[in-house]
């Protein structure tokens, strides 16, 4: 299902955007992790898109900010903190919270996350458990 021109989006039953619902962006090269991301929250109060890089990640946000974006910490296109300041320099309504997703736990990576702008972070490979509690430190419903 394409919505609005985005990617697979996974949202209602019925493929309608809830304008109540938070929306997600999930910007991961690998399609593995975007499947299973899209499928643990899809099933909740949250729309997820999709991005496989980060120029397609930082159009999406340019003509529709969501109110999370996770972000592979190791895309192949775009460092993940430039990614970061780019969405934060987008003048928008809404100011997505921003979690840098890593393969272990670097403290270097995750500091440069944060002072670019980045909340917080998650390791994958996730579970439904880990990635739903990352949401719920967000204050997302989740």
């Amino acid at each position: 299902m394409v919505l609005s021109g985005y990617p697979e989006v996974a949202g209602s039953a019925d493929g309608k955007e809830d304008p109540d619902m938070k929306r997600c962006l999930f910007v991961d090269d690998s399609s593995v992790i975007r499947k299973v991301a899209r499928r643990i929250l899809g099933g909740s109060d949250i729309i997820v898109v999709e991005a496989s890089t980060g120029v397609e990640a930082a159009e999406i946000c340019a003509s529709d900010m969501p109110d999370v974006v996770v972000i592979d910490g190791g895309l192949t296109d775009v460092r993940a903190v430039d990614l970061i300041r780019r969405i934060r320099a987008i003048e928008a309504p809404t100011k997505p919270q921003i979690l840098v997703s890593l393969v272990e736990v670097d403290v270097a990576a995750i500091m440069r996350a944060k002072r670019a702008g980045a909340q917080g972070y998650l390791l994958k490979p996730f579970n439904r458990a880990q990635l739903l509690e990352s949401f719920r430190v967000l204050k997302i419903a989740a």
